[in-house]
């Protein structure tokens, strides 16, 4: 019986994945760059840049290699620029049309971006984390013996999902979660998985529309 909850819970994960959206973003060479990083400064009086003074600073990856950096000036004003990146394991290039490439070096962790020494923190949307539960599982690939889906998805981009079948058999997986527009991908050992999400003030819903999958999560 465990066994067969064991398949279960292994056919639940991969009913939410793979399309060909989904195939793209998780086959990314560089998952943890995706996002919105923002470096803010230490003082009112900002950094000093080339004779301007930045409050804060936001860079948002794209898994297409499209960048757009916005830069906040101490006097409210906003700067912006977008183009293409291109990145290895220590270095990253910005290019935009009618400006010099910029070659710079930089470190990752799964929510840390570290790029010339100045310190990039990774934000999720502010209703994201949290403890989520869920209050209906449908599709017709659920296996029928799963009861229900509990998801924590922490603020610093780490997670734990459960699942429960009616027998009250639990499968834990942990890891690391990214985003990029309305996907959500966990990272996890031994593989990660893709869905599309729907977020409300007090609701997430997690779906594959390949496999009609859906889940309706209630913050707990």
């Amino acid at each position: 019986m465990y066994k067969s909850y064991m398949v279960a819970f292994i056919l639940f994960f991969s009913c939410f994945s793979v399309n060909s959206v989904a195939d793209d973003l998780t086959e990314f060479d560089y998952p943890l760059l995706l996002g919105d990083w923002y470096w803010f400064s230490t003082t009112d009086d900002g950094i000093e840049s080339e004779g301007e003074s930045y409050r804060a600073m936001n860079i948002k990856f794209k898994s297409s290699y499209n960048f757009i950096i916005r830069l906040l000036r101490v006097d409210g004003s906003v700067d912006e620029w977008a183009g293409k990146y291109d990145v290895d394991e220590t270095n990253i290039v910005f290019s935009s049309e009618g400006q010099l490439e910029q070659n710079h070096n930089y470190m990752l962790t799964y929510n840390q971006f570290i790029l010339d020494g100045a310190r990039f923190t990774k934000l999720a949307p502010e209703n994201l984390p949290g403890e989520w539960r869920s209050s209906k599982i449908s599709g017709r690939d659920v296996a029928e013996g799963i009861s229900e889906l509990s998801i924590s998805l922490r603020p610093d981009f780490l997670f734990s999902a459960e699942v429960s079948n009616n027998e009250g058999k639990k499968k834990e997986h942990r890891g690391i979660y990214y985003l990029e527009d309305d996907h959500i991908v966990l990272i996890y050992e031994g593989g990660q998985q893709d869905s599309q999400f729907l977020l409300g003030s007090d609701t997430l819903t997690l779906s594959n529309t390949q496999f009609g999958m859906e889940a309706v999560m209630q913050r707990e």
